[in-house]
């Protein structure tokens, strides 16, 4: 079978089968400022995290269908700060709602109701339900297309909910934390079934292998 040849599709079926199958997807709430002080919010599933040194985020931006760029990507342009929220089964509802297409200028936060709070290394406010929120700062932007560009941020500071972050160990409190992420349409997904599997070194795995092959052996 020769697959399905992308260049032999229409951009809208190319991105049905991405967003289809390279599922779930976490999805980044993002907040910037416009030039009136207005909090911008939008949420994003073409995101995730690229390096821890430095720490780094990547967020893919896409264009109005004039090829103007949507408040987002003019915000960062313009000032190069950002931050990206993490969405949890509790913040749902109002990342959904922050994708209604409100006109240019109009502020996500105050039709939703969300509050803020003041960030610390970046001028751009932070959603106070959110699980996490991390500040970010523009590292580069990688224009594709008039329609995409990649944009790669550097977390500058993470902020997390009460209770969710073991600072002794970093580690996280998946129970508490109940993140959801994007699948294809509609669809959205919770992380609730997980299951565990330790990573072997080669040494292990050849040990485990001969054991194996040494009870075929025996049972021939």
């Amino acid at each position: 079978m020769s697959g399905i040849s992308f260049r032999d599709l229409a951009p809208h079926d190319r991105y049905k089968l991405l967003c289809g199958v390279v599922v779930p997807r976490p999805i980044a709430l993002v907040t910037t400022l416009d030039e009136n002080g207005t909090v911008n919010a939008a949420p994003f599933s073409f995101f995730n995290v690229f390096s821890e040194d430095p720490p780094l985020v990547v967020l893919g931006l896409q264009h109005k269908p004039d090829h103007s760029p949507k408040d987002t990507t003019r915000n960062i342009r313009r000032n190069g700060e950002f931050v990206v929220h993490m969405v949890d089964e509790a913040l749902s509802s109002a990342m959904n709602a922050c994708a209604v297409d409100f006109p240019s200028g109009d502020s996500e936060v105050a039709a939703t109701g969300l509050a803020t709070l003041a960030s610390v290394d970046v001028r751009v406010p932070r959603l106070a339900a959110a699980p996490f929120a991390l500040e970010c700062r523009r590292e580069v932007v990688l224009t594709f297309s008039p329609d995409r560009e990649l944009l790669v941020g550097e977390v500058l500071r993470l902020h997390a909910r009460d209770g969710l972050v073991d600072e002794a160990n970093m580690y996280i409190d998946l129970e508490t934390y109940r993140p959801i992420g994007r699948l294809f349409g509609n669809l959205y997904a919770t992380q609730r079934d997980t299951f565990a599997m330790a990573r072997e070194s080669h040494a292990q795995w050849l040990a485990r292998n001969d054991v194996a092959m040494e009870d075929r052996m025996r049972e021939a």
